[in-house]
């Protein structure tokens, strides 16, 4: 497939996942517009992309949720093109995706936080995780989160889990407090499209 079309359907799918959270949202929220909008452009002196940052602030759900979507483009600088696949060959590169972060009025529901990317270098792969941060320790919820991470990884490949939770306990360590943050996640990059 053209790495047009690509573009275009990851860009397509992540603003269509914004509209469908927020929505979401909304409807659990009972009210319609609730979300801030801004949209923004990357570079000041050039057309590098942009994105839009949705913020809902004091719902009665939701103390504040972020849901916001990304598309960028332009040149990995000399220093980071070597870092990333593809960088060595062509140092432009495209990237598109979804961050959304949820902190909740009541402290035995935990904060989340998930993102989904795809980048195209000299070919494309997605990226992203999600972890939760609970208030309130409680060993029921970690066990039944951590299960269905585990069911959803199963379903393409037996060692995913283990492979991408430990990525994100690492990645998510807090050396100063000598802990992770919350109760970890999964975290994964370089899946290539099929």
């Amino acid at each position: 497939m053209d790495q047009t079309i690509k573009k275009k359907l990851a860009r397509n799918w992540f603003k269509t996942l914004q509209e469908v959270i927020c929505q979401e949202i909304e409807e659990l929220e009972g009210k319609k517009n609730i979300f801030s909008i801004k949209n923004w452009e990357r570079g000041k002196n050039s057309n590098e992309g942009g994105g839009q940052f949705r913020i809902l602030e004091n719902g009665k759900i939701f103390e504040k949720v972020g849901v916001n979507f990304s598309e960028v483009y332009g040149k990995f600088s000399k220093e980071f093109r070597n870092r990333i696949p593809g960088g060595d060959k062509n140092p432009n590169f495209w990237a598109a995706g979804i961050s959304v972060v949820m902190h909740m009025k009541n402290p035995h529901v935990p904060a989340m936080h998930f993102n989904t990317r795809y980048i195209y270098t000299s070919h494309g792969w997605f990226g992203g995780g999600m972890d939760v941060t609970p208030c309130l320790k409680d060993k029921s919820l970690e066990k039944w989160f951590h299960n269905e991470l585990k069911k959803s990884c199963d379903k393409h490949n037996k060692y995913f889990y283990k492979k991408y939770k430990k990525w994100c306990d690492e990645y998510f360590y807090l050396p100063h407090r000598k802990e992770p943050r919350g109760i970890g996640g999964i975290f994964f990059d370089y899946k290539k499209e099929k």
